[in-house]
């Protein structure tokens, strides 16, 4: 079930990126929907018919709006100290805590962080990231939790827990 899924989304997704309706087209695409499966379906998630469910849907489209606002407030922020005369950063690596417990909600909150301008997951351990920040504020676990992680966390939850 797990591979046919794989070769399912890998075949729709080829057809989404080339969106030609050729033959030659739509036979490469199954060849390497078979290829991809084969070689990659153990990296898959054990439940992939999770994400069909409508509700885990309904949460990632509210997540897309979400996650942007976020991203343009940091691209704003780290405009903001590039531009600035005195260059107002203090950088650092800081660790934060997740509550989220399936390996794809973390690899998705990590990804979150790194796409947001001034973070940079560089490693998950556990329930444990490590995150490059520009601009350290607060002082511990927790609090960095609260302003890196949180924020994402209560939406990625519903979607893939």
């Amino acid at each position: 079930m797990k591979q046919l899924l794989c070769i399912v989304f890998t075949f729709g997704l080829w057809v989404a990126l080339t969106w030609t309706p050729g033959v030659a087209d739509v036979f490469v695409g199954v060849v390497v929907a078979l290829l991809v499966a084969t070689l990659l379906s153990h990296i898959y998630p054990d439940n992939p018919h999770k994400a069909l469910d409508p509700r885990r849907v309904f949460w990632f489209l509210v997540y897309i709006p979400y996650f942007l606002f976020y991203c343009v407030r940091a691209n704003l922020d780290v405009a903001y100290r590039v531009l600035h005369p005195d260059v107002p950063i203090r950088p650092g690596i800081v660790k934060v805590r997740t509550k989220l417990e399936s390996e794809m909600a973390k690899t998705f909150l990590a990804n979150s962080i790194t796409l947001t301008p001034g973070t940079l997951t560089v490693d998950i351990d556990g329930s444990d990231l490590y995150i490059h920040w520009i601009n350290v504020v607060g002082e511990g676990v927790e609090e960095h939790s609260a302003l890196i992680v949180r924020r994402f966390e209560k939406l990625l939850r519903r979607i893939f827990e």
